[in-house]
């Protein structure tokens, strides 16, 4: 497997059983190269694949939060959305992907994204968010 993204089904059964807290929880979003097995199926963070540069720590970076859970459409079949902050790394990296998970009681998998291609930067690596509405925000359950 390679990466593949997505919410994961660890996102889907702790939206029912109350693992996470997606107004007040720790979020973190670490990279990883093409030769990490991540999707759907990916349960928690690993260091499996993760990237290894001077001036990447092992996790990755903190989450802000920049849309709590929202409704976007009140009418008919409405989409609850939220999203984060971009988030920066000043050093060079390469990256293929990465993983969005909870930090805490086993560090749970949020979501997969994949970017398609290796993304090298030579100074600051970012990874930009859509935009926060609810039908582009990078989670949105409808």
């Amino acid at each position: 497997m390679a990466i593949a993204q997505g919410a994961t089904n660890t996102f889907k059964v702790g939206l029912l059983d109350g693992t996470f807290d997606l107004a007040a929880g720790s979020f973190k979003i670490a990279l990883y190269t093409g030769a990490a097995s991540i999707g759907p199926d990916t349960t928690a963070y690993t260091t499996d694949g993760e990237v290894v540069a001077s001036g990447y720590t092992a996790g990755g970076e903190a989450l802000t939060i920049s849309q709590v859970p929202t409704i976007g459409n009140q009418t008919g079949n409405a989409t609850a959305y939220l999203s984060f902050s971009n988030v920066t790394w000043t050093s060079a990296l390469t990256a293929r992907g990465a993983l969005i998970y909870q930090v805490g009681s086993g560090n749970p998998s949020v979501c997969v994204l994949d970017f398609g291609a290796d993304k090298t930067s030579t100074t600051t690596f970012t990874v930009q968010f859509p935009a926060v509405t609810s039908t582009a925000a990078i989670i949105r359950i409808s």
